[in-house]
């Protein structure tokens, strides 16, 4: 009860002691009509509570008014105070994610393998009318079909729940490069065999000769493929490529003299981060030609391990 509040009943308590003290003063003056001229002052005293009485209570009636229109404001302060401490609590309550950088550059090498074998250029790998490469004639294939290669690329990240199918399927596009070296082949040019038979019986021209300079059988792999990469905020994460775009280099060049092989690979791995923004990864990849280069084919298998930073 407020200090206003309590004074309004002490004063209604006084008002309600005086009426009792004067209620006998007013029966007297009624019962007897020759005291009527001393009698007049209580009447007066009587209208005199009377008044108080109602202004009393036309200020209770008004505080209860005052309190009738707070309590919305009260009610309504309760409301946003409750929402409040909701938002609090399901905030408390969802899981921490540590926040990561999203895209990474990666360094990358391993072991390579080619389905097929390499020929030279100027002297071709089948001779016309006989066909493999016989009795020294040709240089024949280089038969090496195991490389080792050294790359590396960047991860760009465009998407965290793949487009709104899967929570946590972070979608990047991959840009990569790489270079492969399958082997120090045979001599790239004319065999001994052909030159020795080009050479008989040719007179007022210089002869043909030797070309002992062995091939370095390479190739260099430029692509871009989307990747899938899962379980976005946890160390270890899985990823695959459905299918990427690659152009190939190859060296030497086809007997044709073609160095360009466009091709497709498929991929999956995984990486951990091992400290801060620093991550180790393997991933195995299968690279498959749009076809047969000039008689020159490049598929086959990459697999092996990556560093990377993330940014």
């Amino acid at each position: 009860m407020t200090f206003k509040q309590t004074k309004l009943v002490l004063g209604i308590a006084t008002l309600a002691m005086g009426a009792a003290l004067v209620s006998p003063q007013a029966m007297a003056h009624k019962s007897s009509k020759k005291h009527h001229h001393a009698s007049q002052p209580s009447y007066s005293k009587v209208d005199l509570l009377e008044s108080q009485v109602r202004a009393m209570q036309d200020e209770i009636a008004s505080l209860r008014t005052q309190q009738a229109s707070a309590a919305p404001v009260v009610a309504v302060d309760t409301a946003k105070v409750e929402e409040l401490d909701q938002w609090m609590a399901s905030v408390k309550a969802a899981p921490v994610i540590e926040k990561t950088k999203d895209n990474m550059m990666f360094f990358r090498g391993g072991y390579g393998h080619s389905n097929a074998t390499r020929g030279g250029t100027l002297d071709p790998t089948t001779i016309p009318g006989v066909g493999s490469s016989i009795n020294g004639l040709g240089n024949g294939r280089m038969a090496d079909k195991d490389a080792w290669y050294a790359g590396a690329g960047f991860d760009f990240s465009l998407n965290n729940n793949l487009f709104g199918l899967m929570d946590n399927t972070e979608v990047l596009a991959e840009l990569m490069f790489d270079y492969k070296q399958y082997a120090q082949g045979s001599n790239n040019g004319i065999s001994g065999g052909v030159a020795g038979a080009a050479n008989v019986g040719v007179r007022g021209l210089a002869p043909l000769t030797v070309n002992n300079q062995a091939a370095t059988v390479s190739q260099f792999t430029l692509a871009a493929s989307p990747k899938i990469k899962f379980m976005k905020g946890s160390a270890f994460r899985p990823w695959l490529i459905p299918v990427g775009l690659e152009v190939n280099v190859i060296s030497p060049p086809s007997n044709a003299i073609t160095v360009l092989n466009p091709g497709m690979q498929f991929g999956l791995g995984a990486d951990y981060k091992i400290w801060k923004d620093l991550y180790v990864g393997a991933d195995a990849r299968y690279h498959q030609s749009m076809g047969s280069t000039d008689g020159v084919r490049i598929n086959g298998v990459t697999a092996g391990g990556y560093l990377g930073i993330g940014f």
